[in-house]
């Protein structure tokens, strides 16, 4: 999603990149890194358009801003959307990736997207993740022929990050708005506030909407500790490990993890475990690798 179906005419020019996020904090929806950049020689006319951190304007505002920089011939934008099952999955796997690696990987995404349409990017701007230099010094090794600032707040410093915010945080206002719910049985409100852990409505809404088996909807992130403590007492679910297990042959073999749970009882039959390819079954099921209960 983006303005990078067609190389703008500039592209050949020296240009800067600025990239920042929304959706860190919250525990529902997804994380968006939006990117915005121009010609260097643009970069003078950048506060006329009145960018600003998105989060020190109102929404009104924002969309407006969004939807005037869309209709700049001299700007050009990006974004990654990172799904919350995307995000629970990296942070919960065996080899887990951090919410900061997720990040890092995010924007350097946009930087080489940006840089495989033929933009001729000299600097990039950057709001930081992690300590700012050793964020900047890994973006360097990366792309050597770009000189990076990464600074705190810098989407309050630099007109550049400022666009590359709203782009952001329309982005993700707009797809929490337009969510699919894929869970169409379960009544399903979009009263849920803010979406970040500390407020009162999305702490209503998680507690309205938790399953004692299959936890939240998919529009949440599992990953996070609010759902940790949300889930105790529950149903307890052991998902497919990624380890192999030595069958007796001497050949290795995936099996699906064991679902436990308190009072239930699976079957002890090593002969009629289920097998993890999961054929036949749900689609909701496979996709979250649950194994069938044999006993209650």
């Amino acid at each position: 999603m983006g303005s990078d179906c067609l190389t703008p005419e500039w592209a050949s020019q020296p240009c800067l990149i600025g990239i920042d996020e929304a959706g860190r904090g919250p525990v529902l929806g997804p994380m968006v890194y939006g990117c915005m950049y121009c010609p260097v020689s643009y970069q003078s006319s950048l506060a006329s358009l009145h960018f600003a951190d998105s989060k020190t304007l109102k929404e009104e505002k924002r969309e407006e801003l969004y939807e005037n920089l869309k209709l700049d011939n001299s700007l050009g934008w990006a974004v990654d959307v990172i799904d919350p099952r995307e995000l629970s999955a990296k942070m919960l796997a065996k080899n887990k990736t951090n919410l900061n690696e997720i990040s890092h990987n995010s924007a350097m995404g946009l930087i080489k997207r940006v840089l495989d349409m033929g933009v001729f990017l000299t600097e990039a701007y950057l709001d930081t993740v992690g300590d700012p230099e050793k964020y900047r010094i890994k973006l360097s090794e990366r792309f050597p022929s770009i000189k990076f600032v990464v600074s705190k707040k810098a989407d309050s410093l630099f007109p550049i990050v400022s666009g590359a915010s709203i782009v952001a945080k329309v982005t993700r206002d707009r797809a929490l708005r337009e969510w699919l719910v894929e869970e169409t049985g379960e009544n399903i409100n979009r009263n849920f506030g803010s979406g970040y852990p500390g407020d009162p409505e999305t702490k209503a809404w998680l507690v309205q909407h938790k399953h004692s088996v299959f936890g939240f909807p998919s529009l949440v992130r599992f990953s996070w500790g609010t759902c940790t403590a949300h889930l105790k007492g529950e149903v307890e679910v052991a998902w497919e490990a990624d380890e192999t297990e030595e069958s007796g042959n001497g050949s290795s073999s995936k099996r699906q993890a064991k679902l436990s749970s308190f009072g239930f009882k699976t079957c002890e039959s090593r002969s009629e475990e289920i097998e993890s390819s999961g054929k036949g079954r749900c689609k909701f099921f496979q996709a979250r690798k649950i194994q069938q209960l044999t006993q209650f």
